[in-house]
């Protein structure tokens, strides 16, 4: 059976995508720090980490999708990209199903690892390709941000909705500023180096360490504006349609879509004058791995958003 139009419906999608991040933030939530979740991977550095927790949200929200909607496909930050009942001799292009739901189950690990609050989970869904729906679960602050392609974001709290809208007309001596940091030393060092340059032109920074809660405090006007390196598709699929239908600009350097490269947001004013001063410190680079100072490595190729994404390898702990 084919998917058809109203199977690709963004407001149900909307309501699977709150039911499954509902349900994961519950879990996750639970865990009440006797003792830290085991962590079971590392990735890029011993110090980005893997819990039992990442997996078992996870797998919870892949269930709850595959329940309800098996045919189609799911892009998650910990099982990488599996394929839908109907991903071979669909309507979709070849290989693919129409719909595909991009997943972090536990957005701010070592926050959460450390029991601070600003930790979520992360889901979109996308209709060829387009994301339009997402939901951004924030359990420890009580508040679940959503949007749907052109119907606006709303943060939903304590049984109310209330629509968001972005900052507009900050200048970037005014600005509030968020940004993350990689886990590897050398983007470390890079990213400290343009951190420093920029800190003197704007109002401040703050390093909060969960991306997709950063997209959701742009959209809410809890930060002017946001930038990062190194983001990975799941990071900001959810919160970047949020921020976008909150009103802000959301892409990358020079014209270019937001990547793993860099991804900006800011409402349209401040997102200009931030892509130029970002622009001329060569943000989009890494350290050398052989030395501390010199010569600095140029961009990596962005595959976040392809279909069948490959997983980065990862070594056991």
């Amino acid at each position: 059976m084919s998917a058809g139009p109203r199977d690709a419906d963004p407001g149900e999608l909307l309501r699977i995508a709150r039911e499954a991040a509902t349900a994961a933030g519950r879990l996750l939530a639970s865990w009440r720090r006797d003792g830290r979740p085991d962590v079971v991977e590392v990735k890029s550095s011993p110090t980005d980490v893997v819990t039992e927790m990442d997996r078992k949200s996870e797998a919870l929200i892949t269930g709850h999708i595959r329940a309800v909607r098996p045919e189609d496909a799911v892009l998650g930050e910990e099982g990488g990209q599996t394929d839908g009942a109907l991903s071979r001799g669909g309507d979709g292009p070849a290989g693919t199903a129409r719909v595909r739901w991009v997943v972090d189950p536990l957005d701010g690990t070592v926050n959460y690892l450390y029991g601070l609050l600003d930790w979520s989970v992360s889901i979109a869904a996308e209709v060829d390709g387009t994301v339009v729906a997402g939901v951004v679960e924030v359990p420890r602050h009580g508040e679940t941000f959503t949007a749907m392609a052109g119907g606006g974001a709303w943060l939903h709290r304590d049984g109310h909705a209330m629509p968001l809208h972005c900052n507009t007309g900050v200048a970037l001596g005014q600005a509030l500023v968020g940004t993350g940091f990689g886990y590897a030393a050398e983007r470390r060092r890079a990213q400290g180096e343009v951190v420093a340059a920029l800190l003197p032109q704007v109002r401040d920074i703050r390093r909060g360490g969960s991306a997709s809660v950063d997209l959701c405090s742009v959209a809410a006007g809890r930060l002017d504006a946001f930038y990062e390196r190194g983001l990975h598709y799941w990071d900001y699929a959810a919160g970047g349609l949020i921020a976008r239908e909150a009103g802000a600009l959301v892409g990358g350097l020079g014209g270019r879509a937001e990547s793993t490269s860099m991804t900006v947001a800011a409402g349209p004013g401040l997102y200009r004058q931030l892509d130029t001063v970002l622009s001329g410190l060569n943000p989009e680079r890494d350290a050398p791995r052989s030395q501390g100072q010199g010569a600095l490595a140029g961009p990596e190729r962005d595959v976040s958003g392809v279909i069948g994404v490959p997983r980065v390898r990862r070594a056991r702990t």
